[in-house]
Order: C-alpha cells, then structure tokens, then sequence
C-alpha cells in the first residue's frame, strides 16, 4: 500500500494560494488535489477532490532557515474536525515551531477539503451514493493523503502529531505507509486494534458514568440542577434558536464538557444560567438555549455524527453500537430518575432531532449497516514496527479508554507511553508545550 500512495503522490497538484505575516507566525495556505479513491487501478485518473493544509512557521526563523526544517504534519481530532486555525503560536505549536515547519490539516471532507455537510451532499445523488462516496473518507483515505501531499511537498519522512482520533490516524499511518515518517507522537488517541465497537462503548460508558460522580462531588448542586432541567423538558417544550426541540437526550449531551481540565469546570457555569422567570412560570432562559445549541448541534461538524462509529469498524457492522450498549447503562437513558450526562456517544436519534443532520438519516442508517468495512490498521506491521512512537494515555479519559490504549501500546513494537492522572482528553489546551516536548524527547532518546 504504501509504495502505491507515493506514486498516487507524485501526480498531485499543488497550489499555495496566500501567504500572510502575523503574530510571530509566516502561514502558506495549500490545496491540492488529491484522488477520492486513492486505492483503485485509475485513482490517478479518476474523480479528486480538495484537501487544504495550513502552514505554519515562526517568524524567529528567517524564511532561508525556515525553509530548511522538517515537517511536523498535525492530524486533528474528530472525526469531522477541521485543523485548528492559530491565531498565535501557543502551547505545543510554540514548542513545536522552534524546530519544525508546521502543516495544520484539513482532513477530507472538513473545513477547506472539500467539506461534507447536508447541503453538499445531496449532490452525490442517492442515499446509497452518498454511503459510497462517506466510505472514503476514513483514517486509510487521511493517510493516503498525507503522503501524497508529503510528496508534493517533496518532504522527506516527517514527524506526525496525533491528538485523539488524529492519534488514531496516525496509527494507520504506521500500519500502512510507516516509509513516509520520521517519528510518531499520540495524544490522547491510542485505537482498538481490533475487536467490535460494543466494546469501546461499554468502557466509556463506565468511564463517564465515574466521572459524573467526580463532577456532583466538586458541584453538589448541580445534581439538583440536571434533574430538574430534564424534569422541565419531559413536561414543558422548550426549542433551541435552530428550531430543533430541546429533549432530554439532546441536553445530556452536555456532558461533553467533563471529557477535560480546561472545560469541566463551565459546566457548572452552563448549568447555573438555566432557568428564568417568565409569565408562565419558570423557562430555560435565552442565554442557557443559545449555549447548549452550540453544544449539541452538528451543523458545524456533521461528518462526527456519521463517521464516529465507523472508526471502529473493521470487517463487522457497527450498527449503532453505542445505543445498543446503552441498555447495560440504565443510568444514562433520558428517563431515569436521575439521569447521567453523556459523552462522545452517537446514537440514531441525532438524525430525527438535529436539523442539521435531519436530511441525512438515510445515509446514516446505510453506513451503520455496513458490514464490509476495509481493514484500518496492520497488527502484524506494527508488531514488527521500527518507526519511534511516544503516547500520553490519560488515565481517566472518558473518550479513548485507558485500558484499550495500554492493550494497543502493547501490540505496537517500540511505542513509548507516558501515563498521567493529570490531564484529560484535552491535556494538550491544558499545558500543550510541556506534554509536546516530553513526547518530542521520548521519540528523540529511541533514535539514539
């Protein structure tokens, strides 16, 4: 696979369409143009589509020396989540600039590359066309851009960062094209290699359900006020400023906030906004509607809702895995007396409730049925892997489990993990700069 990817590369076309100079920062905006199908006989002839990346580099380097450093290429979370847009080099991009030219991708299908959302794809015609056109754009289809784009670049082996489902991308990376890197580093982001979804689930589930507990320790109160906000939305309609109803399920979705250090503690300030005085009586207010849309909408972000479970699939259907394992949680269901906050969970009724994701249910449902789903990673490459990779697992994440990252360390030949209990899934906004240069040295020292 991989000598094919770096052929499919050397056909790339590049463009870099505006330069900017800003708060200590030189970007390059870059599109190319990539096949759709990277793995057909006539993807070089076939169908592409864009693929944006963001250079970064800081001003520190003069553009002669800037152009002489390596490339770290980052891989974003998701999926469905677009490169972040830096307004300055900060925390680990700080770190990161001293030795590296920075390229901040958009992966297919999200902010500039070629984005996916309910109004673009309508145009790949039938529900069943646009299923077959969504089953491109999984970590096997991101890698096989990375390298072509790499080779466009004409870069050599680079340094790939990986935070959450970016670390999962860049585990294929190392199953299938593991030529084009230098060394590997994981955030957050350590996959299953195997096994079904349903398992994934019933770990996180445990995972949020204990860290609902921690967050009603620090905010006694605020377990009064969840109940009583579901309570209100079981017996009084209440709609969010998109038009879609606010449901029980929908509100619980909140609990996206405990999944960090940096967020958990809004939470509590989301939750103390909730309720008015009106003239019929107490209403959830303006001010606590306008948040919690932002939360629970996918408009922004809909390939999250229809790709999520299909991170995990390899060979078997997910088919909706996480709201088949909801029934062993009956602490979770919108029902309960007092109802737990959710995770990172997708569920079929995103597609009934979320206006945005409305139209695409069809879609949804075809690529939740999916039962042949191409391999994501080479257990038997990465056994004998020699590429350096170093991982922070956070003990307590509630969306990568700890155990399952350990499980899949373990199966990776020379992947180095650092534990810690101090951060959560967002321990790169929490101190960014030191968690990057502690893995950066961990690479380095098994090179040595």
């Amino acid at each position: 696979m991989g000598a094919a990817l770096l052929e499919s590369g050397s056909s790339v076309r590049r463009h870099v369409r505006a330069r900017h100079t800003y708060r200590g920062m030189r970007t390059a905006e870059h599109y190319f143009q990539v096949p759709l199908d990277h793995f057909s006989e006539d993807g070089r002839r076939g169908e592409t589509i864009t693929v944006f990346a963001r250079e970064y580099v800081s001003t520190e380097h003069s553009e002669e020396a800037a152009a002489e450093l390596p490339w770290l290429l980052y891989l974003q979370g998701g999926p469905g989540g677009r490169g972040n847009r830096l307004p300055s080099l900060g925390g680990w991009s700080k770190a990161a600039a001293r030795d590296f030219r920075i390229l901040m991708l958009d992966q297919r299908g999200t902010g500039l590359s070629s984005a996916i959302d309910r109004n673009t794809l309508p145009l790949r015609g039938s529900d069943a066309a646009q299923a077959r056109y969504l089953t491109h754009f999984r970590a096997d289809s991101i890698v096989a851009d990375a390298e072509a784009i790499r080779s466009a670049l004409g870069a050599a082996p680079w340094t790939v960062y990986g935070q959450s489902y970016g670390g999962f991308c860049a585990l294929s990376y190392l199953s299938f094209a593991p030529e084009g890197l230098r060394e590997v580093l994981v955030t957050g982001g350590l996959a299953p290699l195997g096994g079904s979804a349903d398992r994934v689930y019933r770990a996180t589930f445990q995972r949020v359900a204990a860290r609902n507990a921690e967050y009603f320790s620090w905010y006694p109160e605020d377990r009064a006020a969840v109940t009583r906000i579901a309570r209100h939305l079981r017996e009084t309609e209440e709609f969010l400023p998109d038009g879609g109803r606010l449901t029980v399920e929908r509100f619980q979705m909140v609990g996206s906030f405990l999944g960090g250090n940096t967020r958990v503690d809004a939470l509590h300030h989301l939750l103390e906004d909730a309720f008015v005085a009106t003239p019929d009586g107490d209403r959830l207010s303006d001010a606590f509607l306008e948040q919690v849309r932002g939360l629970v909408s996918r408009a922004s972000n809909p390939l999250y809702a229809l790709m999520h479970e299909s991170i995990y699939g390899q060979s078997a259907a997910t088919d909706w895995a996480a709201w088949r394992v909801l029934a062993e949680f009956p602490e979770f269901r919108p029902d309960a007396a007092e109802p737990l906050l959710t995770g990172e969970m997708v569920y079929p009724w995103y597609f009934e409730q979320d206006p945005a994701l409305r139209p695409l249910q069809g879609v949804a449902r075809l690529l939740a049925e999916k039962d042949d789903w191409g391999p994501l990673y080479d257990p038997e490459r990465l056994a004998f892997n020699t590429v350096p990779v170093a991982a922070a697992v956070y003990t307590d994440d509630i969306y990568v489990d700890r155990e399952l990252s350990l499980e899949t360390a373990a199966a990776v030949r020379g992947l180095q993990v650092w534990e810690s209990d101090e951060f959560h899934h967002d321990g790169i906004a929490d101190d960014g700069e030191a968690i990057f240069g502690r893995l950066l040295g961990m690479a380095r020292s098994a090179r040595r």
